[in-house]
């Protein structure tokens, strides 16, 4: 199903009337859906296949949320472990490869291959190990045929390119070339201790030592470590034009910077890392003993010096934050916003619990060695709360309040405006854990967070992710990429007490002229469709003025994206089906319309031709 240009002007007028600003898809990469006869494997919005996307839904949406774009590892499709400069492969769009624009540096031979034999042809699956064997293949062929026959002048745009993005480039790809070397693309498997710390000596005698080995690798690799950095070329001009043409459909396209590093990144930038601690979550319900990420931290005495100016640590996140606002001017989502302000940090060989040394890295004034990080004073703290508790740190003042924001100020903030943005393309992911110096810095420079519906607690009427309750400055949604399909959602709430209890407050806040409020609780405890409508209605009918719905919620596919704490093929594997036309989206004009009556009878009495229109549709 697809919807005309009269219909897509009515739903727009709907979202204004309703005060939506922003109305983001959320497609990672690889779940962009291919065109006839392109299925390769592996979704992009750089294919004929995003482009068709980006199509069907200009007019209704105005964004789409990607996911982080980073070249992942072999073993490892989480798009979460990603590399934070260098992008995937396998978003390469392998078909203009073999067109005259570039050459026909790919022939159709190998792509044709690559398509026919693809396992996962006729299911909505990434197939993940098959594509990045037959993509580096497929590149291989593409980058020689580029030295031989290639356009002149785009291999003057690829030297350019070279020397424009070298900080980052000639690392990354140095990288690629050790781990031909080693047979290996995990470092710390290396047998050389040189390869290990190419670029972090601790020595005068290693500099040089090391130097030695890099001018040795560069020429013994100089082939691979050039097709590394044409690789990235190729995305770097695809990203371009696809950019440039969802801009043209009034679509924006929004970045999402994980809170990890990637294995090459690590390598890359050692020397800036806190050695031996790492990144995760606290003891919680869902976790007894924590959750132990493995992901390293910066080294806070190596983000700003003395004088207050960035040192290398906080360089390299201003770099990183610059290219992603540079690139995707629709805005940067940062996952775990918690983790620039007030991370959790526990000692590496143990477990994220405070018994085995744990603690928040700028909130712990009683810590042996937390302490001298700490913002937080001993008078700050309620100490009879463990130091794991949100609410611990009880008082701050405004200086405080800046120090724990001087990331997001000096780095996130800093870099969107000096890129042409301002703060409200900053979306921060901040479910979950909310310490009181994250919502005091969220608070303090206006920084627009998640309202997340499915995680309401029914039971505490003041709860942020309530209908009511959520203000215009943040992004609400129903779920992300880590919660089930909300049809999924609703049918677990049938019959049950939690399930009265979410109908009860849905009732409560949508239907509050309504006479007949019993009934229609009834029918939400009975009734999954009605329940999962009613949920959608819900995040439009709210003051949020930036919204956002996963593909699976819109084209109701009823499927899991990613089951947080699992790992396997099933996680970041769905995609959106070729055939996406031909799937029955959900029925956003009635959703719109109920949003708008659930507003009262005057603002419905005021919209009562938008109304008509909708109801048409």
């Amino acid at each position: 199903m697809s919807f005309n240009t009269k219909q897509r002007e009515i739903i727009q007028k709907a979202l204004h009337a309703l005060g939506k600003k922003n109305f983001a898809l959320i497609v990672h990469g690889s779940s962009f859906p291919s065109a006839e006869n392109e299925n390769t494997g592996f979704g992009s919005m750089n294919t004929n296949g995003g482009k068709e996307l980006i199509d069907y839904i200009s007019g209704i949406f105005n964004a789409i949320q990607l996911g982080p774009a980073g070249k992942t590892k072999s073993c490892d499709s989480s798009p979460y472990t990603g590399t934070i400069f260098s992008t995937n492969p396998l978003f390469v769009d392998l078909k203009e490869l073999t067109t005259a624009k570039w050459d026909n540096i790919l022939s159709d031979e190998t792509f044709n291959k690559i398509v026919n034999e693809n396992p996962k042809k006729y299911e909505n699956k990434t197939a993940y190990s098959y594509a990045y064997k037959a993509y580096a293949d497929a590149l291989d062929e593409a980058y020689k045929n580029f030295l031989k026959k290639g356009d002149e002048e785009l291999k003057k745009e690829f030297a350019k390119y070279k020397q424009t993005y070298n900080r980052w480039l000639d690392r990354d790809s140095i990288y690629e070339a050790l781990s031909i070397e080693h047979q290996n693309d995990y470092w710390p498997l290396w047998q050389s201790d040189i390869d290990k710390k190419l670029f972090a000596p601790e020595t005068i005698e290693q500099r040089l030592e090391h130097g030695k080995r890099l001018v040795e690798v560069s020429k013994k690799y100089a082939y691979d470590i050039d097709k590394y950095k044409f690789i990235q070329f190729v995305l770097s001009r695809q990203n371009v034009e696809t950019k440039d043409y969802a801009k043209s459909k009034d679509i924006k396209m929004i970045a999402d910077r994980q809170v990890a590093f990637s294995d090459r990144d690590i390598w890359a930038y050692q020397s800036l890392f806190l050695k031996g601690w790492l990144l995760g979550c606290p003891p919680d319900y869902f976790s007894k003993d924590g959750q132990a990420w493995g992901f390293p931290v910066l080294d806070p005495e190596r983000m700003f010096k003395d004088d207050g100016t960035l040192d290398k640590g906080g360089v390299l996140l201003k770099n990183l934050y610059r290219k992603m606002f540079r690139e995707n001017p629709g805005g940067v989502r940062i996952d775990h916003i918690v983790g620039l302000i007030d991370p959790w940090v526990y000692k590496s060989g143990c477990k994220p619990k405070i018994e085995e040394g744990a603690g928040r890295l700028y909130s712990s004034p009683e810590h042996e060695f937390l302490s001298k990080f700490a913002i937080a004073k001993m008078e700050d703290l309620d100490t009879t709360l463990e130091a794991d508790k949100e609410k611990r740190v009880k008082t701050l003042t405004d200086e405080q309040i800046q120090k724990y924001g001087s990331l997001i100020e000096k780095i996130v903030i800093a870099s969107a405006e000096e890129e042409g943005l301002d703060k409200n393309a900053i979306v921060c992911e901040d479910l979950g854990t909310l310490t009181n110096p994250v919502a005091a810095v969220m608070k303090k420079y206006g920084l627009l967070g998640m309202r997340l519906t499915q995680f309401v607690v029914p039971e505490e009427p003041k709860h942020p992710y309530r209908c009511r309750n959520i203000d215009e400055d943040c992004w609400a949604m129903v779920g992300t990429h880590d919660n089930e399909p909300i049809s999924k959602w609703a049918k677990s709430m049938i019959h049950t007490h939690e399930g009265y209890l979410h109908a009860k407050n849905l009732v409560e806040d949508l239907y509050t002229e309504s006479t007949n409020k019993d009934e229609i609780i009834t029918r939400l405890t009975d009734d999954a469709e009605f329940l999962k409508q009613t949920k959608l209605v819900e995040i439009f009918a709210s003051k949020a003025e930036n919204i956002q719905i996963f593909f699976t919620d819109f084209f109701q596919i009823d499927d899991v994206y990613n089951r947080p704490g699992t790992s396997g093929d099933a996680n970041w594997s769905l995609r959106i089906p070729d055939n996406f036309k031909e799937l029955t989206p959900i029925d956003l004009p009635e959703i719109l319309k109920q949003a708008i009556i659930s507003r009262g009878s005057d603002f419905a009495n005021q919209n009562a031709q938008l109304i008509e229109e909708l109801s048409e549709i």
